[in-house]
């Protein structure tokens, strides 16, 4: 059979929307004006479409879809280079944005991408045969990551990811793995970024910067290392 779906997906205006994919290495088939907005844009397999909305608010949209493919860490790697290019710098809050790449709890690794029209494409690939949804874990510090990761990334509420890592950082009566801690305080630093809160960011990345972690440690938590060393480059409060 060949059954393809394409998602048409709402904005207020086509110009901006389209000069953010065009930034990512999409190209623009077919664009209407009149009598309604519409457009595609495509890369490779991945085809979007869009119509024009006078009234639309990109700020309160939930208009999401989902691309799968083979080489998730090449295409975030690939669409952070064009965004900066095309922006001066990685956007990471507000619209448009593009969040970081993770392993989740059903099975995939992916990256939200979100688009000026307040479209949330999300990226990803089967890293295991089980896509459904686990619970969130019980252990204290493993269940802080799960919930503070989703404030950031999926609901865009930093604020909220910051509460749940302080609360959990500042606990005494328990003590986190090394790499657990690790990967708290990058992404403490990571959401303390998007608050505009540079001596937080900076004090995070002192503190994972100090984290001793072993061969195996490091192995685990690879794409918060990259991420530590990305942050630092960028400086405390920037993106």
């Amino acid at each position: 059979m060949g059954e393809t779906t394409v998602p048409i997906l709402p904005c207020r205006e086509l110009g901006p929307v389209l000069g953010f994919y065009c930034a990512l290495g999409f190209e623009v088939p077919y664009e209407q004006r009149s009598p309604n907005p519409y457009a595609v844009v495509r890369r490779g397999g991945i085809e979007l479409h869009f119509f024009g909305m006078r009234r639309y608010d990109p700020a309160g949209s939930y208009s999401t879809c989902y691309v799968r493919t083979d080489d998730v860490d090449g295409l975030h790697r690939e669409f952070r280079a064009g965004l900066k290019v095309a922006y001066g710098r990685v956007p990471v809050r507000g619209l448009p944005r593009i969040g970081a790449l993770r392993d989740t709890t059903f099975g995939m690794r992916q990256f939200l991408l979100t688009d000026p029209g307040g479209n949330c494409v999300r990226i990803g690939r089967p890293i295991s045969d089980d896509q459904h949804h686990r619970p969130a874990p019980r252990e204290t510090f493993a269940r802080a990551l799960h919930h503070a990761a989703l404030f950031a990334d999926a609901r865009d509420d930093p604020a909220a990811a910051a509460g749940v890592l302080d609360r959990v950082l500042a606990l005494t009566d328990e003590r986190p793995d090394p790499a657990q801690l690790f990967r708290l305080l990058v992404l403490r630093a990571d959401v303390a970024g998007r608050l505009d809160d540079a001596p937080g960011a900076a004090a995070a990345l002192e503190r994972a910067a100090a984290v001793r972690l072993s061969d195996e440690e490091r192995a685990a938590v690879r794409d918060d290392l990259a991420r530590l060393d990305e942050l630092r480059r960028q400086g405390p409060g920037g993106v």
